[in-house]
């Protein structure tokens, strides 16, 4: 079978991508910049595109199984969303596995769970088989804390003191690939979430010790983080993470046993635990650090 990816290169697509070709399938990968995604390996079929472009989606979907339908955060992604499940309804797509946000129902105020609404609603409507996948924040979000941990010694992402159930990326690509795959999870919503709820604190010190020294959570002051953000991530990016950091101190954003039982069930195992994805990155880097002071 054939499925299409999009986003493939990103950090969730990238590895649907390979879960795909580790079950034999083919893949076709969308992207702005094809040299990118070729990059996936020879038996990925790159395509150039925009979702925001018709001519992008008039061929889009032809000869594809079903699709893997992501959309990054930007100030287009409800519209992208739309744009690519209407395209799958025109095509006749025979499944679709959308990528939505957890508990994104509870806090609809939010830019980018809210934008998540109308495009869960449109693939319900698709008349494809669907399921939808709703992941809490990921383990791979910590790759942009790399100095701050490494350099300062400082967790500085503002998760409070409520509990986040975190997540590892590669269980929410092997869902999305089971899903695609597999019978049994159409009509499904997994909120896909990790084995236990983490409060900032926790996250810093389970870094520290991977890292094997003192990491100390930055706290919760969001207008500080605010301040900080701005130097790096543009304006509009900074305001929609900021009310989200804020809903996640006041209310958590938290798995229940139930959730974990059914991201269990549906891949075959227990979700990936944090402290393992800590060791493994905090091991990888200390060897491109050894391999650079050669």
């Amino acid at each position: 079978m054939k499925f299409l990816v999009l986003g493939a290169t990103g950090t969730v697509g990238s590895n649907v991508v390979r879960e795909l070709l580790a079950r034999r399938q083919q893949v076709r990968a969308l992207s702005r910049n094809p040299e990118k995604a070729r990059s996936l390996g020879p038996n990925v079929e790159a395509v150039k595109g925009d979702l925001l472009e018709p001519t992008t989606l008039s061929t889009l979907y032809d000869g594809v199984d079903g699709a893997f339908v992501l959309n990054p955060v930007s100030q287009t992604e409800a519209n992208e969303g739309l744009m690519a499940v209407s395209a799958a309804r025109t095509a006749g797509a025979k499944r679709i596995v959308y990528m939505s946000v957890q508990q994104v129902d509870r806090a609809p105020h939010l830019p980018h769970f809210g934008s998540k609404l109308g495009v869960e609603a449109a693939v319900k409507a698709s008349g494809a088989a669907w399921t939808i996948l709703r992941p809490s924040n990921f383990f791979q979000n910590d790759y942009w804390y790399r100095d701050a941990l490494l350099q300062y010694g400082v967790y500085p992402q503002p998760l409070g003191d409520v509990g986040v159930s975190r997540v590892d990326v590669r269980d929410i690509a092997e869902l999305a690939a089971i899903a695609l795959t597999q019978a049994g999870h159409e009509g499904r919503t997994y909120e896909v979430v990790g084995p236990r709820a983490l409060t900032g604190a926790q996250v810093a010190d389970l870094w520290s010790g991977a890292l094997g020294r003192k990491v100390a959570y930055a706290g919760d002051d969001l207008d500080a983080w605010e301040k900080q953000s701005l130097q790096y991530l543009p304006a509009w990016m900074v305001y929609d993470f900021k009310l989200m950091y804020r809903h996640f101190q006041e209310k958590g954003l938290r798995g229940s046993d139930a959730d974990v039982a059914a991201v269990t069930q549906a891949l075959g195992h227990p979700p990936r635990r944090f402290e393992d994805f800590a060791a493994e990155i905090a091991k990888a880097w200390a060897e491109e650090g050894a391999k650079a002071a050669r």
